[in-house]
């Protein structure tokens, strides 16, 4: 069952640069799809166009039968409430002066719930990614790992049909990526929740066998099935691109 559908897309920026080139994929519900390739390739744009932080220049992006791109500014909140994401930065997502507990439960409370709708919701999510006991902790007092996973437990505690991320593990370490991608694979098995993810870590994408699309200068070069991806084999002493720069568009 098709959830979300990119079809004919294109993306050109007020600059000239053009992000996306008629791109068209399907994803079906309860799909797990990375979305990768090289700086500047246009996997970030992709993404930013599925919660509509961007609209299509040409083409439709649609969404449980919604078409994004016809969305009033005013009511993308909306759209927003529906989703779950996550991105790179958690350092500045998290808000300092509450407990982890309270910033899980802030994105509840701005949907109206009560604080008995609330704490159940929120000591599940705190469950799902492993923090059951830091609920009583402050953001400076947890490891980057630690915050990416509030970070998480804050985008799924209202049952969200689609997580989205955008390059979860930049700014994490190999065996603390490996962590979190763990939370984010648990929350596709258990839950059944969509997830559609940007990386540049193409050892993760190479170990985790799931659907991929690569991107690249724009176009959708390869819809690649799940476990059919082989990451290329750097050079000793090499450092591809595309795993050492962060995304432009």
């Amino acid at each position: 069952m098709k959830l979300i559908e990119l079809k004919k897309v294109s993306k050109t920026y007020p600059n000239g640069v053009t992000a996306l080139a008629d791109i068209s994929v399907p994803i079906n519900k309860g799909e797990f799809v990375f979305v990768i390739g090289a700086s500047g390739c246009g996997k970030s744009t992709f993404v930013k166009l599925l919660y509509r932080e961007e609209k299509p220049t040409t083409g439709t992006v649609t969404i449980g039968g919604l078409n994004v791109g016809k969305i009033k500014n005013g009511k993308v909140y909306k759209l927003r409430r529906k989703l779950g994401i996550v991105f790179q930065d958690y350092e500045i997502k998290l808000l300092t002066k509450l407990t982890v507990y309270e910033n899980v439960a802030f994105a509840l409370e701005c949907v109206g719930m009560t604080g008995k709708e609330i704490r159940p919701k929120v000591m599940k999510a705190l469950e799902r990614v492993g923090l059951k006991d830091k609920v009583r902790s402050f953001p400076n007092e947890l490891s980057g790992g630690e915050k990416q996973r509030v970070c998480i437990a804050r985008a799924i505690v209202n049952d969200p049909k689609i997580l989205i991320c955008d390059e979860p593990t930049g700014n994490l370490d190999p065996e603390t990526s490996q962590d979190i991608m763990r939370v984010i694979e648990n929350i596709n098995n258990e839950l059944g929740t969509t997830i559609i993810m940007a990386t540049h870590d193409l050892q993760i994408v190479d170990r985790m066998k799931k659907r991929v699309l690569i991107i690249q200068k724009g176009v959708l070069t390869d819809d690649i099935p799940p476990g059919q991806y082989k990451a290329p084999k750097k050079e000793k002493g090499e450092i591809k691109k595309d795993e050492s720069s962060k995304d432009i568009c």
